[in-house]
């Protein structure tokens, strides 16, 4: 029976969902730049959550973004490969996968912040983890599964097949967090983020992105 529900699809409907996602961040943005005091109550926060319970940040700290920059990269992203994803698995399948991707790496982000400051890294109570890119890059995994041959071009000008792009930022993501986790970037939640999107299509869609890409690059 448990099976049954988890399998179960939901019937397609299509409601450009992709693009109000995009414009609730951006207002949450002007709001929170118009009143700062937002951001703390929005972003993920260790002492928050365990101190004053604000369980709500799981999920409202996908619409919280600290600049211009990375609201606009993020948002571009959503965009352009959010669109795409939705058309395909309709809006009821995308909203799930979309908001189960940002709450799972939430969690996940939240404990490693939380063993950190337990082992003496007490710096890792005040990090606040914002931004909806962990949710962005599961998007992006899913174009590559359902899009194998669809050819990104990086920076607009290197054409890079969607599943080589998928591998390259798995590659990048180690790299960095193994070699500057410092810099403010939550790189281990963007791995999260590829993670939980490979694990929807394994046992959600029973689909194994690895034979897909292996069966179109044959």
């Amino acid at each position: 029976m448990a099976l049954n529900i988890i399998h179960k699809p939901f019937k397609y409907t299509f409601s450009n969902a992709t693009l109000i996602l995009v414009v609730i961040n951006i207002a949450v943005y002007f709001l929170t730049m118009l009143m700062p005091q937002l951001m703390s109550l929005l972003a993920l926060n260790v002492v928050y959550v365990t101190k004053v319970h604000s369980f709500w940040q799981f999920a409202t700290y996908m619409f919280v973004h600290g600049s211009l920059t990375h609201i606009f990269f993020n948002m571009l992203s959503l965009f352009l490969f959010g669109i795409a994803v939705e058309r395909s698995i309709g809006t009821r399948e995308f909203l799930l996968f979309y908001f189960l991707s940002g709450i799972f790496c939430g969690i996940i982000s939240f404990f490693v912040y939380l063993m950190a400051a337990k082992s003496g890294y007490t710096i890792a109570y005040y990090i606040r983890l914002l931004g909806a890119s962990g949710a962005i890059y599961s998007v992006m995994l899913a174009y590559a599964v359902i899009f194998p041959r669809s050819v990104i071009y990086l920076f607009g000008i290197i054409p890079i097949p969607a599943p080589l792009l998928i591998l390259l930022f798995v590659v990048q993501e180690v790299f960095n967090q193994v070699t500057n986790s410092q810099s403010g970037i939550a790189h281990f939640t963007h791995l999260t983020g590829l993670l939980f999107g490979w694990l929807y299509f394994v046992i959600r869609m029973r689909i194994n992105p690895w034979k897909v890409w292996k069966d179109h690059y044959r």
